[in-house]
């Protein structure tokens, strides 16, 4: 996962008038062109049926902007701790499935360009925290990329270099956690 819009340096312009909403289907063309955007220079884009197959119903979150386009995401499911979705592959319905563990993988956060610098990454975060300690999951994970580690350790997400990744993520992939609460 990329490094969230910390909004350590706002811009002027207000996230107020960005909306936090469920995803629904109407929203995956739009989240497709942007982890596109995001990801297919690194060879990281996983596409349509990959990201589809990330969905899980009261965990996964967009933005709307004052104009009412999309503009970021975050993909998180149920997942088993100290693993991680292929990219190169969509999941099996047995991997989504709820894990005794109660780990949440936050597998995917895009920020559109044009709201970048609002601090709505960390929005999304809070918002998928508070979501987690909702449902009662112990713990949330995610796969840090392009050097990403450094700032999600910031965030209080802690690494795990003994984990295992798929080769998918690229060499310096990172799996990160942290406790729920």
């Amino acid at each position: 996962m990329t490094p969230p819009d910390t909004g350590l340096l706002p811009d002027a312009r207000s996230a107020a008038d960005v909306l936090v909403r469920p995803l629904a289907e109407r929203d995956w063309d739009a989240i497709v062109a942007l982890e596109a955007r995001a990801y297919a220079a690194d060879g990281l884009s996983e596409g349509r049926e990959a990201l589809k197959s990330r969905y899980h119903q009261g965990t996964c979150f967009v933005l709307d902007d004052a104009e009412g386009r999309l503009g970021g995401y975050l993909l998180a499911l149920p997942y088993p701790p100290f693993a991680s979705p292929d990219l190169s592959r969509a999941e099996r319905a047995e991997q989504g499935a709820e894990h005794s563990a109660r780990n949440l993988h936050a597998h995917d956060l895009v920020i559109a360009e044009h709201l970048r610098g609002r601090g709505l990454g960390p929005r999304l975060l809070t918002h998928l925290l508070h979501t987690a300690e909702e449902l009662a999951y112990e713990r949330i994970s995610l796969v840090a990329v392009r050097g990403a580690h450094v700032l999600w350790a910031e965030l209080g997400y802690r690494a795990h270099p003994e984990v295992e990744l798929p080769s998918s993520y690229g060499a310096n992939a990172v799996y990160m956690s942290m406790e729920v609460g």
